[in-house]
C-alpha cells in the first residue's frame, strides 16, 4: 500500500520553515506498519493543490495533507478540496461546540472567522481537534478497480497535527488495512568508511532473507547501519533481525560502538561510572568539541572534572606545561605534544583518564608534511599513554567532528578492555 504526504504551504517552499512535519508522519506511520511512499510539497495555490491531489490519487491508496485549514484567508485548502470532490461546505455543529469551548476556556469571544471553522465539506468525516480549533477532514474516494482512495487533510501547526494523527488517523488507517510489523534495529560503527565497510559485511549482506533490508546511514565519523524486518509475527521478526545483528557483531566487532540512539558521549559517561573513574580534556583542534558533547550529557559531573582549550602554543606550554624544546622540535601537531598535554593534564586534574587532541583542522595551516587533516589523539589511563595520528581530510567542520568522535571511540575500547 502507498501512501503518499502532501505539505502545503509558501513558507516550506521559500525556506522560511522547515518542513518537519513530513518527517514525523513517516516515522509514525513506519512505527504502525505504513510506509511512506512519497513527500509533496505544494504551495497554498488552487490550481497546484488540484493538481497534486490528482496526481496522488493516481499512485496512492491513503494521501495525507497538512496545511492551509486555518481561519485566515491564504488558507485555502478547505475549499480547494470542495470543489476537487464535488461538493459544498457545511455547518457543523458539534465542531462549532467545540470551537466555542475552546475559546470559552481561554476567556475570548468566537469570531466570524473562527465561526467558519465549523464549516466543513458534507462528504467528509470531520476529525476532532483536541488542541486548536480547525477539524481534520476524512474523504474516501471510489476508485475505477473498485477500491477506495483515503484523503485526509490535517492542520500544518505540528501539535495539531501530531494530536490528531495519534488519536485517530493511524487508529483508523489500522483498522482498515492489514499491515505487517517493521521492525527496525541500528548498529552504530565509528572508526571505518562507508565503502570498507560494505566490502566487509559484504557476504553478510547478500545473505540476508528476503524479508530484511540493510541501509547505510554515513554521517561524519560514524555510520549507521540500519536493519529493518517485515512480517506477520512480531515476536518472530524480533528474533529473527537480533539473529543477524549476533553475526554482524562477530564480523565488525572492532567498529561497533552502540545501537539505535544511543550515542558515544552517552556510552562512554555510562562506563565511567561504572567504574567509578573520572575524566578531563585537552583540545587543541577540536576547540572543546569533545568537552561540549560530554557535559551534554545528564549527570555528567560524577565523571567529568574539565578542560583546556589549549589552542595557541603559549597556552599548551605554560598553562600544560608542554616543554618548548618539543613544540619548537617537533611542532604542536606531534606525537611528543599531544602525549605531554595528556600526561599533563592527568596530573593538574588528578583524573584516572584524560584526552588530548592537537591538529591541522583547516582550511589552511598545512604543510607537505603535515597536511590539513592531520590530528593526533592520546589517551591516558591510570595503566598507560597512547597516541595515535590520523588524517580526515579537508572539511574543517567534519574534521573536528571526526577527532571529536575518534577520540570517544578510542576512549570506549580502553574502557571496555580495562
Amino acid at each position: 500500500m502507498n501512501i503518499e504526504i502532501i505539505n502545503i504551504g509558501d513558507e516550506l517552499l521559500i525556506g522560511q520553515v522547515i518542513n518537519t512535519n513530513a518527517a514525523w508522519m513517516a516515522e509514525q506511520l513506519n512505527l504502525s506498519g505504513f510506509r511512506a511512499y512519497q513527500f509533496t510539497v505544494i504551495s497554498d495555490s488552487r490550481d497546484h493543490i488540484l493538481h497534486a491531489l490528482a496526481e496522488a490519487a493516481e499512485r496512492a491508496e491513503v494521501v495525507l495533507i497538512s496545511g492551509g485549514i486555518g481561519p485566515t484567508k491564504d488558507d485555502i485548502t478547505k475549499h480547494t478540496l470542495c470543489e476537487y470532490f464535488n461538493t459544498h461546505l457545511v455547518f457543523n455543529e458539534e465542531a462549532y461546540r467545540d470551537v466555542e469551548a475552546m475559546f470559552a476556556r481561554r476567556g475570548w469571544p468566537v469570531t466570524e472567522l473562527n465561526r467558519q471553522q465549523a464549516e466543513l465539506p458534507e462528504n467528509c468525516t470531520g476529525i476532532p481537534n483536541k488542541v486548536g480549533t480547525a477539524r481534520g477532514m476524512w474523504f474516501e474516494e471510489q476508485r475505477s478497480d473498485g477500491g477506495l482512495t483515503i484523503f485526509v487533510s490535517m492542520p500544518g501547526v505540528p501539535f495539531e497535527m501530531k494530536a490528531m494523527m495519534t488519536d485517530y488517523v493511524i487508529p483508523r488507517l489500522k483498522q482498515t488495512f492489514r499491515t505487517p510489523f517493521i521492525f527496525h534495529k541500528t548498529t552504530l560503527t565509528q572508526g571505518v568508511g562507508e565503502s570498507f565497510l560494505a566490502a566487509k559485511i559484504e557476504g553478510w549482506e547478500n545473505s540476508l532473507p528476503a524479508n530484511i533490508k540493510l541501509a547505510y546511514l554515513p554521517q561524519p565519523g560514524i555510520v549507521r547501519l540500519r536493519l529493518t524486518g517485515e512480517g506477520l509475527d512480531e515476536d518472530a521478526l524480533h528474533c529473527q533481525v537480533e539473529t543477524e545483528i549476533v553475526t554482524l557483531q562477530k564480523l565488525i566487532p572492532e567498529y561497533i560502538f552502540g545501537y539505535d540512539d544511543e550515542s558515544l558521549e552517552m556510552i562512554v559517561g555510562r562506563m565511567l561510572l561504572e567504574k567509578h573513574a573520572t575524566l578531563a580534556t585537552a583540545e587543541s583542534c577540536t576547540g572543546g568539541t569533545i568537552a561540549q558533547m560530554i557535559t551534554a550529557v545528564p549527570g555528567c559531573s560524577a565523571y567529568f572534572k574539565g578542560s583546556v582549550v589549549a589552542y595557541a602554543n603559549e597556552i599548551k606550554e605554560h598553562i600544560l606545561g608542554v616543554s618548548a624544546e618539543n613544540l619548537e622540535q617537533h611542532g604542536a601537531v606531534s606525537r611528543e605534544v599531544v602525549t605531554e598535554m595528556v600526561t599533563s593534564l592527568q596530573s593538574k586534574f588528578n583524573v584516572d583518564y584524560a584526552i588530548a587532541t592537537s591538529g591541522i583542522a583547516g582550511p589552511d595551516g598545512g604543510t607537505p608534511e603535515k597536511p590539513v587533516g592531520t590530528i593526533w589523539i592520546a589517551i591516558a589511563t591510570p595503566d598507560e599513554v597512547i597516541a595515535e595520528k590520523f588524517f580526515f581530510g579537508d572539511s574543517r567542520e567534519r574534521n573536528i567532528r571526526r577527532s571529536a568522535l575518534q577520540a570517544l571511540n578510542m576512549l570506549r575500547r580502553k574502557l571496555k578492555n580495562q
